[in-house]
């Protein structure tokens, strides 16, 4: 499975982008997906994932401001960013089972 991430870009604090991963193939809705992110320096991180049946879980610095969704028929996962701070630049990597898209780059100037 192939996972092409794109949407990220630069944006001042305070605004949104919304994050796309694409899978070459269908998704089982028993898979499960994700978003991390990695900020120079530093190690890759959960964002968001969802787990099969539906559970979500976000990172403490997230929560209320990003959200995480799937659309089977369309074999993508997506993350809407909202409120973006100076602190959410990073490169964002989805995650689909044990598979891993080459990333997209989110940058917040303040």
């Amino acid at each position: 499975v192939q996972l092409q991430a794109s949407g990220g870009g630069l944006v001042q604090a305070g605004g949104s982008l919304r994050l796309s991963c694409a899978a070459s193939r269908r998704i089982s809705v028993t898979t499960r997906v994700g978003w991390y992110r990695q900020a120079p320096g530093e190690n890759r991180v959960l964002v968001a994932s969802m787990m099969p049946g539906g559970n979500i879980d976000y990172a403490a610095t997230v929560k209320g401001r990003f959200t995480i969704s799937r659309s089977v028929a369309e074999n993508t996962v997506s993350l809407q960013m909202n409120s973006l701070k100076p602190e959410d630049t990073a490169r964002y990597y989805c995650c689909i089972g044990r598979y891993w898209g080459q990333g997209t780059q989110v940058t917040v100037s303040s």
